[in-house]
């Protein structure tokens, strides 16, 4: 009669928690993997392919697609599976370790990319005599190096066992260790996000005063020039030919011409410039440094050009649509694991879990709208995928 009961209870723990499959997390999850993979794949090929685009930023910007391209091969399939499982994890606890130590590591890299590439800008703006824009120099190799050895020391306590606690439940596949889960929010969010704003606040800081630094001086190369003209006047020399706008009845030195040429190219838009080109003859040099009494500050400002200025405006628009992505899913594991008596809905969750991966498909459209080289390649390779097709 024992055997038989101890037999009857073996076989109820055996039978297997009900499942119930989740086909919209299904189609959704298949379409953003196919959206992650495709867009950071072109980020990367448009960098490597196009000699416009192989700037330092543009390198950070690749490691970061780098990162939201491994999480779409790596994380995304294993998620979207449990979720199509109803949350419930059906594979051994081995792979949901590895999940969860890729899925932190990958999270944190992209945070810590973001957070470099907020450095670098910081430094092309404030030394930008000693920053190196045309090819990855020691120093920001190391800070690329770098963000992915923090990262992956960030996730490592999960792959050497930290996940394995007393009682656990294997049909959840989860960060079990709340002292880890805090620390990890800590070192990969909460601490480098704040960081970030600030870099960018005094990047953007450092923009107004070199557009007001380009504008003085340009007014005291006109007022040059004017001198010039008086001073011709009186001794009775003969007018030089040629006209500017301002009621400037002379021939203007071609620095100057290149500075109006270049203010006047600076304040159109995308769609302007087309319409009306940079004269080739300036294109390819930078602004020189005229009289200005403020002359260490001008040379510096000089050296950051009109597409390294558009560049930068997207990078906040990145900034901010992760931070929009990903604070509410810290915020929420965040509180489960300080708040062990609150109860977190696990739809809560899903959602905001859901809301953070998405991010990764967000990038790659942001850098399409606001950045010209970017939308020429991808344009590109759209009209050729479509003329393969047809064709």
């Amino acid at each position: 009669m024992l055997d038989n009961c101890s037999d009857l209870s073996n076989h109820t723990q055996l039978v297997p928690v009900p499942v119930v499959h989740s086909f919209p997390a299904l189609v959704f999850g298949i379409l953003l993997i196919m959206v992650v993979t495709l867009g950071n794949v072109l980020v990367c090929l448009s960098v490597y392919s196009e000699k416009a685009l192989k700037t330092t930023t543009n390198y950070f910007i690749v490691s970061l697609a780098f990162a939201d391209l491994l999480l779409a091969v790596l994380v995304l399939p294993l998620f979207v599976y449990a979720e199509f499982q109803g949350g419930v994890w059906s594979l051994n606890m081995f792979i949901c370790d590895g999940l969860m130590t890729m899925d932190v590591m990958l999270c944190t890299a992209s945070i810590f990319n973001l957070c470099a590439i907020s450095v670098d800008r910081f430094i092309a703006v404030a030394i930008p005599l000693n920053y190196n824009r045309k090819h990855v120099d020691h120093r920001q190799l190391i800070l690329l190096l770098g963000t992915w050895l923090l990262a992956l020391a960030v996730a490592s306590p999960v792959i050497f066992g930290i996940n394995n606690v007393p009682n656990r439940d294997p049909g959840k596949c989860k960060l079990e260790d709340n002292n880890y889960v805090i620390y990890s929010s800590i070192c990969s969010f909460f601490i480098p996000c704040p960081i970030m704003v600030l870099l960018y606040f005094g990047v953007f800081r450092g923009l107004r005063h070199w557009e007001v630094a380009r504008k003085a001086k340009l007014r005291s190369s006109i007022e040059a020039c004017r001198k010039l003209q008086h001073a011709a006047i009186a001794t009775a020399l003969p007018p030089l030919t040629g006209a500017i706008p301002g009621h400037l009845p002379m021939h203007i030195p071609r620095m100057i011409e290149r500075d109006l040429a270049q203010s006047q190219l600076d304040d159109m838009d995308d769609y302007m410039k087309q319409e009306i080109p940079y004269p080739h003859q300036y294109g390819a040099n930078s602004i020189p440094t005229v009289t200005y009494s403020q002359e260490q500050h001008s040379k510096k400002g000089a050296k950051i050009n009109s597409r390294e200025r558009k560049a930068m405006r997207v990078l906040p628009v990145v900034v901010g649509c992760f931070l929009f992505c990903w604070t509410p899913f810290f915020v929420v594991h965040t509180t489960g694991a300080v708040c062990l008596r609150c109860e977190i809905p696990p739809g809560l969750t899903s959602t905001v879990t859901w809301l953070g991966y998405v991010n990764s498909a967000l990038n790659p459209i942001i850098y399409t709208i606001f950045n010209t080289e970017f939308k020429k390649f991808f344009k590109k390779c759209f009209r050729n995928c479509c003329y393969t097709c047809f064709v």
